[in-house]
């Protein structure tokens, strides 16, 4: 089980790491309401998260029974996979990196609703978990059961935690954002992570065929 963690770790944080809109609410909100603001956002993320997976699994029995929809499915989530870390490691060595803080895309005062709107008002977000998400909870589904989803989810969240949470703990103190450069390379480390679990996906799905 312990590698399956690991993968929703790393998966978990070459998502959470990459500017958006609630990384920039994240940072807005820890200037304005201090460290813990980060915590709550990805607490009301998680939700989601736990109310998108029940959703998955209520249909799950039949695309188990599907070899063909298990192909489909790790083709498409290696190869998204591998589009977005390729895209991660280019913007990273272009110097396209970088946050925008004039942007906001919230409208929810409660920081707990807006952690959730702003996820569900991402369509890559929905994307993600419809091909790459779902592809991980299949193999977790394989390999532990319930429990192997259990650890995936747990290991994905708390990368979220982590992230968030150190974000709005330093930017909360200091009022700053980490520097450019460690940023940049930790985008395209995590970018390169993301090519290798993708590249593993169409591995395993070329083995079914």
């Amino acid at each position: 089980m312990i590698p399956i963690f690991l993968s929703a770790l790393g998966v978990g944080f070459s998502g959470a790491m990459m500017p958006g809109s609630l990384l920039t609410y994240t940072i807005k909100q820890s200037l304005a309401a201090g460290p813990r603001a980060g915590f709550i956002i990805a607490l009301g993320h998680a939700l989601l998260e736990i109310l998108l997976i029940f959703l998955i699994f209520l249909g799950l029995d039949a695309i188990l029974q599907s070899s063909t929809a298990q192909i489909i499915i790790g083709i498409l989530g290696g190869l998204l996979l591998m589009y977005i870390g390729i895209g991660m490691i280019i913007k990273s060595a272009r110097n396209k990196v970088s946050i925008q803080l004039d942007k906001q895309d919230a409208t929810a005062k409660n920081m707990l609703l807006s952690g959730a709107l702003i996820s569900a008002s991402n369509p890559y977000f929905v994307l993600w978990w419809a091909v790459i998400g779902l592809s991980f909870l299949m193999q977790s589904y394989y390999a532990f059961g319930y429990l192997g989803v259990f650890i995936f989810f747990l290991g994905h969240t708390l990368a979220d935690f982590i992230w968030y949470g150190f974000i709005s703990l330093f930017v909360g103190k200091t009022r700053r954002f980490i520097k450019e450069q460690p940023y940049r390379v930790a985008i395209a480390v995590l970018g390169g992570l993301l090519v290798f679990f993708g590249a593993k996906f169409l591995f395993d799905a070329f083995i079914l065929i």
